[in-house]
């Protein structure tokens, strides 16, 4: 999957990535680890209250972030690729909600790839490839950067405070 992302146009691909103080293994098990990803995902001020995982190849993971108003936000994905801890690739499926009105999100393809920096330290990559321009563009205009940065930004916290339990 994805052997060659350069041949994916710019205009369809959105990178974005972040450092951590934490070993490759602890990063990974964020991921792995239902319970830890539901105390991280999603931007500032969203709780997980349902999350289902089934890391693996076929497998599927369905959450429901809830946004500070109250909304709930579902989210169903297919992992395609599972390497741990290394990478793993997965494709949300379109879902109809009423958060979303009538303009649920697009699909697209994202591809989560954490590199040992050594000295205990991690890269966390994640690339998001989209079908279209259009599609790119409208997941820009709803924030996926930012929000990505902020859920990077409660991993790391968590990472620090309450990532063994």
């Amino acid at each position: 999957m994805l052997s060659d992302p350069t041949s994916i146009p710019s205009d369809r691909r959105l990178e974005i990535e972040r450092e951590f103080d934490a070993p490759r293994d602890l990063v990974w098990m964020m991921f792995a680890d239902p319970y830890h990803l539901s105390q991280w995902w999603g931007p500032k001020g969203f709780t997980n209250p349902v999350v289902e995982l089934d890391l693996r190849p076929g497998g599927r993971w369905y959450h429901v972030m809830r946004g500070p108003d109250g909304k709930d936000y579902p989210a169903d994905s297919e992992f395609i690729e599972v390497s741990p801890p290394e990478r793993i690739v997965y494709r949300n499926r379109q879902l109809e909600a009423e958060a979303f009105g009538n303009n649920p999100p697009p699909s697209f393809l994202r591809v989560i790839t954490l590199t040992d920096l050594g000295n205990g330290r991690t890269r966390l990559t994640l690339d998001a490839y989209f079908d279209t321009a259009a599609n790119k563009d409208a997941v820009v205009r709803r924030g996926f950067r930012e929000g990505v940065l902020e859920s990077f930004d409660k991993l790391a916290a968590h990472l620090t405070t309450g990532a063994t339990r």
